[in-house]
C-alpha cells in the first residue's frame, strides 16, 4: 500500500503543478487500483536442438571415359662452345731406333681411343746392347718387356686386369779382363706376372666403398747349362691379396686396409749341395698387415689430421709381430700457398729376390732373404706454390730401420763380378730433401730434386753402394709444338764399397777396408723433331758427359752413346 500511496502522491503534484498552468481544467481522480504480486518461474532455460533428417541422394555412374592426350616438349641438349678440341688420338704407336755399340730398339703401343666404358691396350719394348767396355768381360744386355691390359669402368664399379712378362739378360762383367767367355758369366731373368683390381666408387655418403685385388708373379733365374743341374737356379713364387674399406660420416673418413702377402723362394733343392759353397735353400715368407685408420677434416678440409696403426704379423724364418705407429697432421695456409705437415709413420718391407734384383741386377741367385722393418719414422715439413706455375716441398725425415739390404762384392761364390744381399741396422737415418717445379702450360716443364742422407749403422762403417747426395734435374721443352727437347740428369756423391783386400785408393775404417766410388754425373739429352701429327725422328744422346763411372765396384757402365730413329702414330 505505501506504493499505492507514493503513486498516487506524486501524481497529485503533478496534477497541482498542471493546474496552476491551466486554471480553467479540474481533474478529479477517484477509485484505487490493485497490483498483482510478482512470482518467479521457477524453470530453467535449455537449448532443444532438433535433428533433422537429410535425404540421400544417388548419382547413377555414367559409362563415359574421356580420352586426353598429354604431349612433352623436347628439350635440346646444352652445348658448350670452345675454339679448343680434344687432341685426335691413335691405336698404335711404334718407335724404332737404332744405336752406337750395336743398341737396336723397338716398341710399340696399341690402345682403346676415348670411351666412357672400356679401356685396353698393350705395350711391348725391346732394347738391347752388344757393346763392349775397353778392358772388361763383355758387357752386352738386352730387356724385354711385353703388357696387355684391360678394364671397364662403370658407374658404381670399375675392374681392371693386367698381365705381363719381362725378360731381362746380361752378363757379369765385373771382371778386368776381356777374354772371359760370355756364356760363363751370362744371367737372364724371366719374369711373368697377372693382376686384377676390383674397385668400388658409390657416391652415397651412407654406402661403404671398397676395393679388393690380387697379384701373381712367377720369377726364374737362368737355368744351369747341365741338364742335370736345372734345378739349381732362383725359382720365386709370389700370391698377394690387398683389400680396402672406407667410409665417410660427416667430416671423417674410417678406412681399413688389408695386405696379405706371401712369397716362396726356392734355390736348388733343400737340405743338399753341389759343392762345399753352394747349398740348397727353401724359404717361405708370409706378412699380413692390417691398417685401420681415421681422417678428419676441418676448416673447409685446410686442416687434415690422419691417426691410425700398422698391425704386421712376419711369418718368416722366426714369426713376430709389429705394432708401427700411423700418423699425420697438416694445414692449409694463404689457399695452399704453404702447407705445413708432420706426422709419424713406420712399416714392414717384404724383400724379394725380384725386388733385390730391380735394385742391383748383379746380385748372385742364393741370397738370404730378410724383411726389412721401419720401426719409426719421423718426418715433418712445408709445401706449397709459389705462383701458379712454381711449386716446393721442403721436408726431413729421422729413421731407425732394421734389416736394411746392402749390396756387397761377392768372392765366395762368385769371383768378384758378382754381389751378395747383407743385412743391417740403421741406428739412425736422417733424410733432408727439397724439390721445386716449375710449369708453363704444356709448353716448359723443369723438375730439380736434392737429397742428403746421412747414415749410423750398427755393425758396418758405411751404408755399402748408398748415396749421401743424390741430385736429380728433369725437364722437356716444347718449341712451337714441332721441336721437343728432353734433359734428364743424375748425380750422386758419397757412395762407399766393402773390399775384402786392400788397393790403391782404398783405406781401412773399423778393420773394414773401404773404397770411395767416386762423383756420378750422367745426362741424357734427347731432340724429337715431329714432322706431322703421325710421323715424327729423334736423337738420344745418352752419358753424353762420358763419364765410365762405377754404378757398383769395379762395374764401370757405359759410356757416351747415340741413338736415333723415328715414330708413326696410326
Amino acid at each position: 500500500m505505501e506504493i499505492k500511496n507514493k503513486v498516487i502522491a506524486i501524481a497529485g503534484l503533478f496534477l497541482s503543478a498542471f493546474s496552476f498552468a491551466q486554471s480553467d481544467v479540474v481533474i478529479n481522480v477517484v477509485g484505487e487500483r490493485k497490483v498483482e504480486h510478482a512470482t518467479r518461474i521457477p524453470i530453467h532455460p535449455k537449448v532443444i536442438d532438433t535433428n533433422v533428417n537429410v535425404v540421400g541422394v544417388d548419382y547413377p555412374l555414367l559409362a563415359l571415359r574421356m580420352e586426353t592426350q598429354t604431349e612433352i616438349d623436347r628439350i635440346n641438349p646444352a652445348t658448350v662452345k670452345t675454339s679448343d678440341k680434344l687432341a685426335q688420338l691413335y691405336h698404335s704407336y711404334i718407335k724404332l731406333g737404332i744405336g752406337t755399340e750395336l743398341m737396336p730398339l723397338g716398341e710399340f703401343y696399341y690402345n682403346s681411343e676415348r670411351s666412357r666404358k672400356y679401356v685396353y691396350g698393350a705395350h711391348i719394348k725391346h732394347l738391347s746392347s752388344l757393346g763392349y767396355i775397353n778392358g772388361y768381360a763383355p758387357a752386352s744386355f738386352d730387356r724385354t718387356r711385353s703388357m696387355i691390359y684391360g678394364g671397364i669402368n662403370e658407374t658404381r664399379w670399375d675392374l681392371l686386369g693386367e698381365v705381363n712378362y719381362n725378360n731381362r739378360g746380361l752378363n757379369y762383367y765385373a771382371i778386368p779382363v776381356d777374354t772371359i767367355a760370355r756364356d760363363s758369366i751370362a744371367q737372364r731373368y724371366s719374369d711373368f706376372g697377372m693382376s686384377v683390381r676390383y674397385r668400388s666408387h658409390i657416391k652415397d655418403s651412407a654406402k661403404v666403398n671398397y676395393s679388393i685385388g690380387a697379384t701373381y708373379r712367377n720369377f726364374m733365374s737362368k737355368k744351369p747349362l747341365q741338364d742335370s743341374l736345372k734345378d739349381w737356379r732362383a725359382r720365386e713364387n709370389y700370391v698377394g691379396v690387398n683389400g680396402s674399406v672406407f667410409y665417410k660420416l660427416n667430416k671423417e673418413t674410417y678406412a681399413l686396409d688389408i695386405d696379405v702377402l706371401n712369397n716362396a723362394y726356392r734355390y736348388g733343392i733343400a737340405d743338399t749341395s753341389i759343392s762345399l759353397l753352394d747349398t740348397g735353400l727353401v724359404l717361405n715368407n708370409t706378412v699380413v698387415s692390417l691398417k685401420p685408420t681415421i681422417t678428419t677434416r676441418l676448416k673447409d678440409n685446410r686442416f687434415s689430421a690422419k691417426i691410425g696403426v700398422d698391425l704386421t704379423l712376419d711369418a718368416h724364418t722366426k714369426t713376430r709381430f709389429y705394432i708401427y705407429p700411423l700418423a699425420e697432421v697438416k694445414y692449409s695456409m694463404f689457399n695452399d700457398i704453404f702447407i705445413p705437415y708432420v706426422g709419424l709413420r713406420g712399416g714392414l718391407q717384404q724383400n724379394t729376390f725380384r725386388s733385390l734384383t730391380m735394385m742391383n741386377e748383379f746380385i748372385i741367385p742364393n741370397v738370404q732373404l730378410e724383411n726389412t722393418s721401419t720401426a719409426i719414422d719421423f718426418y715433418g715439413g712445408i709445401k706449397g706454390t709459389l705462383s701458379k706455375r712454381v711449386n716446393f716441398n721442403l721436408s726431413a725425415s729421422f729413421a731407425n730401420v732394421k734389416n736394411q739390404a746392402l749390396f756387397v762384392n761377392d768372392t765366395v761364390y762368385a769371383n768378384g763380378n758378382a754381389f751378395s744381399v747383407i743385412y743391417d741396422t740403421i741406428t739412425s737415418r736422417t733424410t733432408l730433401e727439397g724439390s721445386v717445379s716449375y710449369q708453363m702450360m704444356e709448353k716448359l716443364k723443369v723438375d730439380g730434386i736434392a737429397r742428403f742422407y746421412s747414415y749410423a749403422l750398427l755393425n758396418n762403417s758405411y751404408a755399402w753402394n748408398l748415396p749421401q747426395l743424390e741430385f736429380v734435374v728433369r725437364g722437356s721443352y716444347d718449341l712451337f709444338n714441332k721441336f721437343i727437347v728432353n734433359l734428364d740428369l743424375k748425380m750422386e756423391h758419397g757412395r762407399k764399397a766393402l773390399l775384402y783386400a786392400e788397393e790403391e785408393g782404398s783405406f781401412k775404417e773399423n778393420n773394414q777396408i773401404v773404397k770411395d766410388l767416386g762423383f756420378i754425373a750422367d745426362a741424357n739429352l734427347s731432340l724429337e723433331y715431329r714432322y706431322n701429327k703421325r710421323i715424327s725422328a729423334f736423337v738420344q744422346l745418352n752419358n753424353f758427359a762420358a763419364q765410365r763411372y762405377k754404378r757398383w765396384y769395379n762395374a764401370p757402365v757405359h759410356g757416351f752413346q747415340v741413338m736415333g730413329g723415328i715414330t708413326f702414330r696410326f
